[in-house]
């Protein structure tokens, strides 16, 4: 079976759909005959990465409402990832272009653990703060899952995996991804958001029983 999920590192629901579809996949029987490809999607291809600007500000800016208005969606966003096990600090999390993060997730794949970077990306960005635009982050990220990093610094700062990545949003489009997470099952079924993981397991059996 494969599953594709349109993602982006900066987006906490795509964080917390990840946890949750992992839960799910834990307990699915046919696990070990399922192939994760996870595609690109940039929530703002255009943002600049800031440093000094905090998540509540960027929000309250892009749209329109008071940053303790923000604080406080964040703060509900934050309870509902301890329910599944995860740790956001939003406090720390820094405003950055995933572009090259991206780039460094089709690299993964080439080399075999596209799925594994994901959640390392993830708690890069939501846990530890750390500023994903960085090509020296980055390259600390691939080292830490044993990836082969010599050229890696080109790579990520290249267009070698552009074609790929114009790809994965060109896909986004005709299957009318408006939001992410977005899990496609063996381009069959699709389901949006960060849904329980019962609807991911009843889906992974739906499309197993239909083999």
């Amino acid at each position: 079976m494969k599953i594709e999920i349109w993602s982006d590192v900066a987006c906490p629901f795509c964080y917390m759909g990840k946890r949750k579809f992992d839960l799910a996949l834990a307990q699915f029987e046919g696990r070990d005959d399922v192939h994760i490809e996870w595609k690109t999607f940039l929530l703002n291809p255009e943002m600049k990465t800031d440093p000094s600007k905090s998540i509540f500000q960027y929000l309250a800016e892009i749209k329109g409402f008071p940053e303790e208005q923000a604080r406080q969606m964040n703060a509900q966003i934050s309870e509902a990832g301890k329910e599944v096990g995860l740790d956001y600090q939003f406090e720390q999390v820094i405003l950055a272009n995933t572009l090259k993060a991206h780039r460094l997730l089709h690299e993964a794949k080439v080399q075999g653990c596209q799925h594994a970077m994901e959640e390392r990306l993830f708690e890069a960005n939501f846990v530890e703060g750390k500023n994903i635009d960085d090509v020296h982050v980055l390259l600390d990220l691939a080292q830490d899952l044993g990836m082969r990093t010599v050229g890696l610094d080109v790579t990520l700062l290249s267009d070698k995996h552009d074609a790929e990545i114009q790809t994965d949003l060109q896909l986004a489009q005709q299957f009318g991804v408006r939001g992410v997470p977005f899990f496609v099952f063996d381009r069959k079924y699709a389901v949006s958001g960060a849904q329980a993981p019962e609807t991911f397991l009843k889906t992974m059996q739906q499309v197993w029983s239909e083999r």
